[in-house]
Order: C-alpha cells, then structure tokens, then sequence
C-alpha cells in the first residue's frame, strides 16, 4: 500500500452538517485548556507569594540592621561620656586627650562608614525584590499570552472540521475532507488515523487493523464500494459518497470504526482510517497510527 501524499483533491459537494451536540473530545479539550489556564494563574499566584515572602524577610534584615546601628551609636555616646569622665580622674594631659578625641572622630567615621555600607546592602535588597517582581510580572504576561493562542488554536480546529452522523446513524467526530484535514486530526491525536490511497484490485489492501478492497468507483457521482475485513467478517459498504463516514463495529472496541474517502479517481480512492484509542480495541495487524 502506498503511502504517498494524495494528489490535489477535486472540489467536493456540500455535505450537510449536523446541528448536533459536539463531540466529547471537543469538550474535554476545552476543560483541559481551562485547567491548564487554573494551574498557570495558581502557579503564578504561588511565585508571587514567595516573592512577598523575600521581601518580608528583606525588610526584617532592614529593621535588624537599623537597631544594630542605633545600638552601635548609643554604644558610641556611652564611650564617649566614659572618655570625658576618665580624663577628669585621671588628669590626663591635653595632649592625651586629644588623642583621645582623635580616636573617638577615627571610631565615629569607621561607624558613619559602616552606616554607609549598610544603607547600601538595604538598597541593593530593595532593588533585588524590585527585579523579581518584574520578571513575576513579565512570566504573567507570558502565560496569559500562550493561553489565548491555545484558545485561538482551538477555535480555528473547530471551525476548519465538521462533524456529522456516519452511515450507521451514530454522530461522527470531526471528519477531514482533504490531506490537510487528516494532518490536523493526526495532530489532535483523539483517535488512530491511517491514510490510505487505494487502487482497484484483486488483493485486498491493508489500512491499519483492517484490509480494504476497491470493489468500484463512480467519478461523476463521486460514489464508490468498498468490503472490509475485520474481524474475519467481509463488510462491504455499497455506494457510499464522497466525505461520508462509513460506520462499522469491530469486536472490543466501544466506538465504531470510520473510514472516509475525500477523493476519487478512476478506480482508485484516496482517504483515511480511524479507530478508537480504546484499551479494548483490537491491537492494529500492520502500520502503526500516525
């Protein structure tokens, strides 16, 4: 079977539509971009929250330091008060005392410098939790920019494919009508797609689990027949359309089986396989979905 892309499809009639309700996988996919969007702003909130925290602690280090200083300036004026009394006992000459004085201005500018330093390390703290705050900001405004592209991915899927009711009368999921379509649903990756391109003959085809043969195909009424092994039972599917999905149950799986053509040719047709991703279903007798 080969595998090669189908040429340029021919235009395809209108195919009605059903108003019907959406398929589940079409909700689901929702209520997970939802959930994805619940995580993202909880997981931002939960940053944000450890940034306050680092800035709590950074303002505790604030008011720790500035009693340091207080303390230290006290301290200080204590030294001070001792020096001058000292000097009153002890009679220390002018000289000494100046000396002494010299050491107290020396002790005040090392403290005045330390005073400095420490003003500085606050402000370098004050300026850290700034930055982060930032990049908080910016990942927030990251996030809430990839979930409108996931909310815009979602609704432009939805508008490309339609859904409608197969040959069995059970709703469809969304049915590609062109190589493109069947790239698109292979990426959604709600159920196992298998392209085909199928030529009449006597052999039958293999398309996945299944073995398809071309029994005739009618061009200007875009019809063709089709008998499909599973299972070991022949189905044939007789004069089916263009875009129709044609319906059959295989054993263990809870959702029946589609297969689609969106082109036909001169005994041949082009279109695609596509199976539940049940853990019952039948595993696949060749290929491997795509």
């Amino acid at each position: 079977m080969s595998l090669t892309p189908a040429p340029d499809p021919k235009p395809l009639p209108d195919l009605p539509a059903d108003p019907g309700a959406l398929p589940r996988w079409v909700s689901i996919t929702f209520v997970v971009a939802f959930i994805l969007v619940g995580y993202l702003l909880v997981s931002g909130y939960y940053e944000r929250q450890s940034v306050q925290t680092q800035f709590d602690k950074s303002s505790a280090q604030v008011q720790s330091l500035a009693a340091q200083l207080d303390k230290a300036n006290t301290n200080l004026s204590g030294l001070r008060g001792e020096l001058d009394l000292t000097s009153k006992k002890l009679g220390l000459t002018q000289d000494e005392l100046a000396h002494a004085r010299s050491v107290a201005e020396s002790t005040a500018k090392q403290q005045k410098k330390s005073e400095d330093q420490f003003r500085t390390q606050i402000g370098q703290v004050q300026q850290d939790t700034s930055a982060k705050f930032g990049e908080v900001a910016t990942e927030l405004n990251g996030t809430k920019s990839d979930v409108d592209a996931t909310k815009k991915d979602l609704a432009d899927t939805k508008a490309k494919l339609m859904s409608t009711v197969g040959d069995l009368g059970v709703q469809s999921g969304l049915i590609a009508r062109n190589h493109e379509d069947v790239e698109t649903l292979k990426r959604l990756g709600e159920r196992n797609i298998y392209e085909f391109n199928i030529t009449k003959a006597k052999e039958a085809s293999k398309v996945g689990p299944v073995s398809i043969t071309l029994r005739k195909v009618d061009v200007k009424k875009y019809k063709f027949t089709v008998g499909v092994m599973a299972d070991d039972k022949n189905i044939e599917k007789k004069d089916k359309t263009v875009g129709e999905p044609v319906q059959f149950y295989v054993r263990g799986a809870r959702a029946p089986y589609e297969l689609v053509v969106f082109d036909v040719g001169k005994d041949k047709i082009s279109g695609y396989l596509s199976t539940p991703k049940d853990a019952g279903a039948a595993p696949p007798a060749a290929g491997t979905p795509q």
